[in-house]
């Protein structure tokens, strides 16, 4: 069943590749650039002070959801945030790199603010105006939208830096932005918002995050959402050096998961949405935990001896592929936990504890390989994965009647 709307989830896939793009190549692209000119290493690791607004835009997404409580102010939420997004970037693009680093760091935070704001007020758009039996194709186009716009800043922006320089990047950057936000502006149609409950007037503030952690329920969902990516994000994290110590090059790895792992986890995103509608979320959930948990069962086989490059490249689709279905499987899981007028504030709550999660496994990743080996450490992750299943399967009835409550 194609949605009513044949329109709606190209215009969530173009909003979510418009944040995703300008995220990439300033996290991962200019850190590259600097070290080409000579900037010292700690100045590159001030970098990482610009994903500090996704870090905490949970203490403005009530705001976001206070004020956004109809289509037309969720419109106006997301297109305002791009266009000053776009026009941070813009004049960013004006600077110079060598000369005005503090000043564009700066601002490169701001730009990031902007678009953390505009990440609330699109997913609580998607959450509002996709049908229950849609949100698993409209999570395709969320996940599908961030690793093609990873793959586009990463890739495509580092090559045209070299061609063109640092002003026109930044403005084919700014470029990008309004053309993604084109498709929303266009839209004349009022879209209809698909509530759980009427939406009262009273006021949303800080006091009503500490609400998602209060049930049972609620508790067996977070330790999930905790556990999901757990058995493969110590893979991804230690896949590099893994490569770096079986002899690969710098530019073979990054093609072999820059480009490559990228692209296969955007297309495993995009089928992702198909296979949660025609399986259930149940099984679909349980069928990706299953994929990651033999794609860790993997990496722990060829580590036993030297991979040849065919089962590296296996390798790299399985884990990414698991990753790109597991990333579809999450939003839509967190979408169906979130409580009326509290839609982006819970749902960037759900998101950040599988962040959270992540960061911690990504760094205790690098001391268990370090102590015990990569094999002993990919056989944690399988154990990890199969911890998940066991929790999956603890809640298999509460996620079962929430998908029956979330058919339209």
């Amino acid at each position: 069943m194609r949605p009513r709307d044949p329109f709606k989830l190209p215009t969530l896939f173009c909003l979510y590749i418009a944040q995703s793009i300008p995220m990439a190549f300033f996290s991962t692209v200019l850190p590259v650039i600097m070290r080409q000119e000579q900037y010292s290493l700690s100045q590159i690791g001030l970098l990482q002070l610009i994903k500090l607004p996704w870090i905490v835009k949970l203490l403005w997404a009530p705001v976001v959801d206070h004020r956004a409580r109809d289509y037309t102010s969720l419109r106006r939420w997301i297109i305002l945030s791009e266009l000053f997004y776009a026009c941070i970037i813009l004049g960013i693009g004006l600077l110079e790199l060598k000369t005005n680093f503090g000043l564009i760091l700066l601002l490169v935070i701001l730009s990031f603010a902007a678009s953390a704001t505009q990440d609330i007020a699109v997913d609580k758009y998607a959450i509002l105006s996709l049908r229950g039996s849609e949100r698993g194709l409209g999570n395709s186009m969320q996940a599908g939208g961030s690793f093609v716009g990873s793959l586009f800043g990463t890739g495509v922006l580092l090559v045209a830096y070299h061609h063109l320089g640092w002003q026109w990047v930044l403005s084919l950057l700014a470029m990008f932005i309004v053309l993604a936000v084109l498709p929303l502006w266009l839209r004349r149609r009022r879209d209809r918002l698909y509530e759980s409950a009427p939406r009262s007037r009273r006021s949303i503030n800080l006091r009503d995050i500490p609400g998602f952690f209060t049930s049972l329920s609620s508790k067996r969902h977070i330790l999930l959402l905790l556990l999901y990516y757990s058995g493969i994000i110590g893979v991804m994290a230690m896949v590099k050096p893994f490569m770096v110590d079986l002899g690969y090059s710098t530019e073979r790895i990054a093609v072999m998961l820059g480009v490559f792992g990228s692209a296969v986890a955007a297309l495993c995103a995009m089928a992702g949405g198909l296979l949660l509608r025609r399986m259930g979320h149940l099984r679909a959930l349980a069928s990706f935990l299953c994929l990651s948990l033999m794609a860790a069962l993997f990496y722990w086989y060829i580590s036993l001896g030297i991979p040849s490059e065919i089962q590296m490249y296996v390798a790299i689709a399985w884990v990414w592929g698991a990753y790109g279905l597991s990333s579809v499987g999450i939003y839509t899981l967190a979408m169906d936990r979130v409580r009326p007028e509290l839609e982006g504030t819970d749902f960037t709550i759900q998101i950040m504890i599988t962040h959270l999660s992540g960061l911690i496994v990504a760094a205790l990743s690098g001391r268990m390989a370090d102590a015990f080996g990569y094999t002993a450490l990919f056989g944690v992750e399988a154990v990890l994965s199969l911890l998940a299943l066991l929790v999956l399967w603890s809640q298999s009835r509460s996620l079962e009647v929430s998908q029956e409550s979330q058919i339209i």
